[in-house]
């Protein structure tokens, strides 16, 4: 069963951020994780990249499909989670910690749900 874990702000593409952390830390949600299946593949954008909140910026590749990863926010790539890139079944397992995908300094947030409010259009529990 999806749920949403409190705490964090939501992408209506189904990223999370945790915008308390510096840099901030994102990841998808356990939603889209549960709808892409299991995960086989990730492509994250490279340290140093910008990333632009509401666009592309990588890809999730799993047994059902490809599915695009989206910036929640504008800023610069920090870090990414070689963890995830070596076994991308962590997105799966554990994607609110483990499964987290990458960090960025933060310039500008894109449009962003609260966690009852991503829980409440995905009908899914907090």
């Amino acid at each position: 069963m999806s749920s949403v874990q409190t705490g964090l702000r939501y992408s209506v593409e189904h990223e999370w951020i945790d915008t308390e952390a510096s840099p901030a830390k994102v990841g998808v949600s356990k939603v889209a994780a549960d709808a892409l299946g299991d995960v086989v593949y990730v492509d994250l954008p490279e340290v140093g990249a910008t990333v632009t909140a509401g666009e592309t910026c990588g890809e999730i590749e799993s047994t059902k499909s490809v599915s695009d990863l989206y910036s929640p926010v504008t800023g610069t790539v920090a870090a990414v989670n070689d963890d995830v890139a070596d076994n991308p079944a962590l997105v799966n397992e554990d994607p609110y910690g483990a499964g987290w995908l990458f960090t960025v300094e933060v310039e500008t947030e894109g449009p962003l749900l609260s966690a009852e409010e991503y829980a409440q259009q995905n009908d899914v529990t907090l």
